[in-house]
């Protein structure tokens, strides 16, 4: 069954949509970008659904500001106050539910991750952290930035490897110009953002059983993992609550059938491991 109702969040009416079940553990999906609940065609309210039937409560909500909530949209990185409010919402609506797996895809990730530490969430999935310097009200917005180093270095890597480039070249389908331009940027090595560094910083911090996926040639996941390979991240990398999953996709919102596949899996695997069960249960 799924319910719709409105929360507050500081004064303003915000909305909420319940996918109801029997689990003890339920799953709080966290607003991110300007996206609405439902997601990119769709997406969020397919997954929630389908969790929900394997028994898992699913709640997911709009962010002020965005689809039918009221408000200001001010931001992914002032959002604390409306993940907060949906997990209080979520707990009221499903008052039997014990413990909180938080999902965000995006700048929904970075703001689940940094905010996370004063909130009684159990466990978190983070898929394509945000780590990009930009206009908050832009995130996830890839038309709006400008790729990274790391990104173009994967993208120029992939046609390296394939064969036919090396006849585009010599026939001039690929403009010379444009190439060492883009192999100059690629060599650019980038000081992390201080977005990266306010994540890594809370990622050291956090002794919350958390899991990275990331589409490995999507272009946000690509500048995260940079950022996750250099230094700022090296203590969270030591880290045993923290552990990174990837999949071969340049999908942002694993839009195909095999990358919903992967993610329902994904989440699956920790609302399980989270509520002492395992797959064969």
């Amino acid at each position: 069954m799924r319910e719709h109702f409105t929360f507050d969040v500081d004064g303003a009416s915000c909305a909420g949509t319940l996918d109801k079940a029997g689990g003890s553990t339920g799953l709080l999906i966290v607003s991110g970008g300007n996206e609405i609940r439902s997601g990119a065609h769709g997406g969020q309210a397919a997954l929630a659904g389908k969790i929900a039937e394997a028994g898992f409560p699913v709640f997911r909500y709009d962010r002020r500001g965005i689809g039918d909530s009221e408000g200001d949209n001010i931001g992914f990185e002032e959002s604390a106050s409306d993940i907060a409010a949906a997990l209080g919402a979520f707990r009221k609506a499903a008052s039997h539910i014990e413990r909180v797996v938080a999902f965000g895809n995006c700048d929904a990730a970075t703001a689940l991750a940094c905010f996370h530490h004063e909130m009684p969430i159990d466990a978190m999935l983070l898929a394509n952290p945000w780590v990009i310097e930009t206009d908050s009200s832009d995130a996830g917005d890839e038309a709006s930035t400008q790729p990274s180093a790391a990104s173009i270095r994967a993208r120029y890597w992939a046609r390296i490897k394939n064969p036919s480039s090396i006849i585009d070249l010599l026939t001039g389908k690929i403009d010379l110009r444009k190439l060492l331009g883009g192999l100059a940027k690629a060599s650019l090595k980038e000081a992390p953002s201080e977005l990266a560094e306010k994540l890594a910083s809370a990622l050291d911090g956090s002794r919350t059983p958390t899991r990275i996926l990331l589409a490995k040639r999507d272009t946000t996941a690509l500048a995260f993992y940079g950022a996750w390979k250099s230094k700022i991240f090296g203590p969270a990398r030591q880290r045993d609550n923290l552990k990174v999953e990837m999949i071969d996709s340049a999908a942002h919102s694993f839009a195909s059938t095999d990358e919903k596949a992967w993610l329902y899996e994904q989440i699956m695997s920790v609302l399980l491991a989270d509520e002492g069960l395992t797959n064969e249960t």
